[in-house]
């Protein structure tokens, strides 16, 4: 692992070829629940002032009417995507009352299901196109599940960089589908070593009982209505909350663009038995799109995607396969309830030099076996990441947690430094040495962090993050939106209302048919 990382980044500088890392973009989007004053789910819906979920580009909502989701486009530096975030819950901010956003990954206390309002889009075919999808969510693994929100991180290199890259290694095929062979080439490295950012960044140890009532589980009590694991890292990444048995079967270990676009057109087109069950068009309503094993290419939860833009109508698995790779969304990134927006400069710039080590790592395919034991580790640093002596599965047999940390970071802080040396930045540097603390020292963590603080106040899981919560709306509110800011974001609004309004009147097929062609195309 470390000879040829070390390699890789060698003959980079030395060709003058690290200057392309300066074209890295980044975007983030940022879930999080709209709550009441009390800690409890908002009811109302999605606010007219933020503008249309369908159509805005920046806010919009995910699997429920209250569950926000902000979205950045792509910039070159982590601040400039992490200032516009900050600006997205300022502005909305103004739209929302005595509302909050809520601070932290697993939800407030909710009540029952029942009171989950799943989003809705309009009365397009397109809108009713994904309400119905999030309604088979529902049917298939309960609506507490989509309750849980997260921060995806977006990464990509400029074509700069992977012509200097193909060259550097020798490579003769098209640069697409070097580009699309190299970025597989990172998923699986990430894949291997994801864990320890689980380790590094998991913020979610505990959650409200509300989350869990009258299923079986093997949490703790920690005190009222708040349950934990003592060592866990992410319960958001636990396997709580849904079964995916459907999906297990799927066993992707992303080592190719074909055998994953396979894999998942397969599983798209694969009747499953409990969901033909459950009926697709019942009485005259809708209860999911098709029967199964994965209404559309979104339903395949992973840690890691890679993705392209699709254009308008476009299937994203049909915009992968003609135009390879253009970028891949990390996905396995906790909302840090201590920070505002949920993450920060120091993580974003460690999430760069550990994806760019990723990615000039070792080539090796994923095996039935080493896949398994990914899957083992990651369970293992989820529910018991903390744990002193904790070892993980290697190929060479196990090795402790904390020594395997020190080795991923030894490399990942190669690529750190060329990158503080090629921004005159030590920033990069500091990030790496900062997580070397947590290895030392665990009650760094955000995990042991959330737990010593749900202690020392005495608070329950949604009396204390509603607290941060109200703090972070107060940070939000202390300096007001530049007013430059403020105009492009109402511009926004009010054009994604009209644009919504011209596809509900744009519509020519009843939805029936526009659904029959759609999962035939």
């Amino acid at each position: 692992m470390a000879s040829v990382l070390k390699k890789q980044l060698e003959q980079l500088v030395s060709s003058g070829n690290d200057i392309h890392l300066k074209g890295v973009l980044h975007g983030i989007e940022k879930e999080g629940l709209r709550v009441d004053s009390s800690g409890e789910l908002s009811q109302t819906g999605h606010p007219l002032g933020l503008g249309s979920a369908l159509t805005n580009g920046d806010i919009t909502t995910d699997y429920s009417e209250s569950l926000l989701e902000f979205i950045t486009p792509v910039f070159e530096t982590p601040e400039e995507a992490l200032g516009l975030l900050e600006n997205l819950h300022k502005f909305s901010y103004q739209h929302l009352g005595n509302e909050l956003i809520w601070g932290g990954s697993m939800p407030c206390h909710i009540k029952s299901e029942a009171d989950i309002p799943i989003a809705r889009f309009g009365s397009s075919n397109v809108g009713q196109l994904k309400h119905i999808y999030r309604v088979g969510l529902e049917h298939r693994y309960g609506k507490m599940m989509q309750t849980i929100a997260g921060i995806h991180y977006n990464f990509s290199l400029p074509d700069s960089f992977w012509q200097a890259l193909q060259t550097q290694q020798g490579n003769t095929e098209s640069l697409q589908a070097f580009r699309s062979a190299s970025y597989f080439r990172m998923i699986r490295n990430f894949r291997r070593h994801s864990w320890l950012l689980l380790y590094l960044f998991g913020a979610s140890p505990a959650l409200c009982d509300s989350f869990l009532e009258g299923k079986k589980h093997n949490l703790e009590t920690l005190h009222d209505h708040t349950l934990y694991l003592p060592y866990a890292t992410s319960l958001r990444m636990s396997d709580l909350g849904y079964s995916n048995k459907a999906q297990a079967s799927l066993n992707i270990c992303f080592n190719h663009l074909n055998t994953y676009i396979s894999s998942l057109h397969r599983a798209i087109h694969t009747p499953y038995g409990a969901y033909e069950t459950i009926g697709t068009k019942v009485d005259g309503h809708y209860k999911q799109l098709n029967t199964n094993i994965l209404q559309i290419e979104n339903e395949y939860y992973s840690d890691i995607r890679p993705k392209r833009v699709a254009a308008p109508g476009e299937k994203p698995l049909h915009a992968l396969q003609q135009r390879g790779v253009e970028y891949i969304e990390v996905r396995n990134t906790d909302i840090n309830p201590f920070l505002p927006t949920g993450i920060d400069s120091q993580q974003a710039k460690f999430l760069d030099a550990f994806l760019i080590s990723c990615l000039l790592m070792s080539d090796d395919e994923i095996s039935e076996v080493e896949c398994d034991m990914i899957s083992v580790n990651l369970e293992k640093v989820v529910s018991r990441g903390r744990e002193p002596e904790l070892a993980l599965e290697t190929l060479n047999g196990p090795v402790s947690l904390i020594s395997a940390g020190h080795e991923v970071l030894q490399q990942v802080k190669m690529t750190a430094d060329m990158l503080s040396d090629l921004h005159r930045d030590a920033s990069y540097t500091h990030s790496v040495a900062a997580q070397h603390e947590k290895l030392i020292d665990v009650s760094l963590t955000p995990s042991a962090q959330v737990l010593k603080a749900l202690k020392d106040s005495g608070l329950n899981h949604t009396e204390w993050l509603l607290e941060k919560s109200a703090e972070h709306r107060q940070t939000f509110n202390q300096s007001p939106l530049p007013a430059a800011i403020q105009q492009k974001l109402t511009e926004k609004v009010n054009e994604s209302l009209s644009s919504q309004a011209e596809i509900e009147a744009g519509d020519t097929l009843n939805f029936d048919q526009y659904l029959a062609e759609y999962l035939e195309s």
